[in-house]
């Protein structure tokens, strides 16, 4: 073990925060205005949902829980879906100071060694979550997903709601799976089982409908720090189960019924939007060099058959290869859309209506659509007009933007800290890019990325090597090899 100055993980989040245009603290005005917040009163004539078995998935030590789920089976094979999202604009009014903060921030930012809300713990983890507990109020989203796995969107209204219990990812992937137990609380509560086996023959049935209309199955590698004491013991890298996949499912489709009730409403709205990939050139030529040929123009079903083929092919380079194919479709935006206007459509998802309303916790977004939504139930006008969902739209994208530079940089920062007492060890690695910009690999494990300063020439990628650490710098996000066998 070598002697090293202590190095603040925490404190060079906040500077990355800072860096990238982010208020990391709240204000005094935030704080004093959440002091005075009690829970919110349940308005009269709200339908009283606790006596169904609302349940939610989420990671082991989350506690900002931004919706449940509740199913049922309808005549003719359907399932309907329920989906109800916290009523976080009843604690955050629009303009209040809490709001402001909110909208500059625009998200929650996830760096790993520390997470920055976008709401204050009072609300995001006490008032405005869904824990087990009392009442909340909250928007339920119903949508039926019919045997085919094609959706028919239903009601949105507003309810009071209990969550009767607080699931883990892992252990229900694992049970879903067949390779782990079922989760301890199946045995305390009855019927709790089934409800989540009804849920995973929903979800089964919305990813199959989509892979078959072209939806992109997609892999990347992002290693996250495991913190104990703050310091940095280890990276994992998060692994897609059934569980998630259950909850990707039925918030992709609670999103699309949401779409289909605003412009139902004549509202005008912010789509979540994937357009026609920006370099298509690029991903046929990237299908060329595995010897498979893509249409001229986009065709997700083709990318999404050729994508499929790949993994099966060569499961360890596909993480590689989907980061590739994400790279030349391009990010995800938010646009602002007027009622009648055509809906842009989510290249990646095979969808064609789609937002983000289901996170008002952590996504400042989904509070806006939140709001559309209560202002339509209400009978009232649109608390926004064209130009603020314009405005807003623009703000967004540069602060997701932001928070994906700030969240990757200190993923580059803890490895840094992790791999700081190993300089002149060797590693088995993977080349994972290779231009003029410079050659970067993946060490195997711990799985680490950095670029390669030394011996870099003739590498491509896919390349199997063998690098030797040279240096790490985890105020900057560097971690340098040295290529010393292929």
């Amino acid at each position: 073990m070598k002697d090293h100055a202590p190095i603040d993980l925490k404190a060079i989040a906040w500077d990355a925060m800072r860096r990238y245009g982010f208020e990391p603290g709240f204000p005094d005005a935030v704080e004093q205005e959440i002091g005075a917040i009690e829970a919110p009163a349940i308005p009269d004539g709200v339908p009283d949902l606790c006596s169904l078995l609302w349940s939610s998935i989420d990671n082991f030590d989350s506690q900002d829980l931004d919706q449940i789920e509740y199913c049922e089976r309808t005549p003719r094979g359907g399932i309907q879906v329920r989906v109800a999202i916290a009523d976080v604009d009843v604690c955050v009014p629009k303009e209040s100071a809490t709001d402001r903060h909110a909208a500059h921030n625009g998200t929650s930012v996830y760096t790993g060694v520390e997470t920055f809300p976008m709401l204050p713990d009072h609300l995001s983890k006490g008032l405005t979550s869904l824990l087990p507990g009392p009442g909340r109020p909250a928007i339920v989203v119903e949508y039926t997903v019919l045997p085919d796995g094609s959706t028919r969107p239903g009601k949105v209204y507003r309810a009071v709601v209990c969550n009767r219990a607080k699931l883990v990812y892992e252990e229900v992937g694992d049970w879903l799976e067949g390779v782990g137990d079922p989760p301890a609380i199946f045995r305390d509560l009855p019927g709790l089982e089934e409800q989540v086996l009804l849920q995973h023959e929903a979800a089964c049935r919305l990813k199959r409908y989509r892979a078959e209309e072209g939806a992109l199955d997609l892999e990347t590698i992002e290693a996250g720090p495991v913190m104990e004491g703050g310091a940095v013991k280890d990276l994992v890298v998060q692994r897609q189960n059934a569980a998630r996949c259950l909850i990707e499912e039925f918030m992709i489709g609670a999103n699309g019924a949401t779409v289909a009730y605003l412009d139902g409403a004549g509202l005008p709205m912010i789509q979540r939007v994937v357009l026609t990939p920006r370099n298509w050139d690029g991903i046929v030529a990237t299908a060329a060099e595995y010897g498979e040929r893509l249409p001229a123009k986009p065709d997700s079903k083709a990318l999404s058959k050729f994508l499929a083929r790949r993994k099966e092919a060569d499961p360890d380079r596909f993480p590689d290869l989907s980061l590739t194919i994400v790279k030349l479709i391009g990010p995800g935006i938010y646009l602002p859309l007027e009622p009648g206007e055509p809906p842009y459509g989510h290249f990646g998802l095979a969808i064609t209506d789609y937002t983000h309303g289901t996170a008002p916790n952590r996504r400042y977004v989904d509070l806006i659509i939140q709001r559309l939504l209560k202002s339509s139930l209400s009978g009232e006008d649109s608390p926004y007009s064209r130009e603020d969902l314009e405005d807003l739209a623009a703000w967004l994208n540069d602060r997701e933007k932001a928070s994906q530079k700030v969240e990757r940089f200190m993923r580059k920062a803890a490895a840094a800290v992790l791999l700081q007492d190993r300089i002149g060890e060797t590693f088995e690695a993977l080349v994972t890019g290779a231009s003029e910009k410079g050659t970067y690999v993946r060490l195997t494990a711990p799985p680490v990325e950095g670029r390669v300063m030394e011996g870099e020439g003739g590498l491509f990628v896919g390349q199997r090597v063998r690098v030797r650490l040279i240096k790490t710098d985890p105020y900057n996000g560097y971690i340098d090899f040295a290529c010393i066998g292929r």
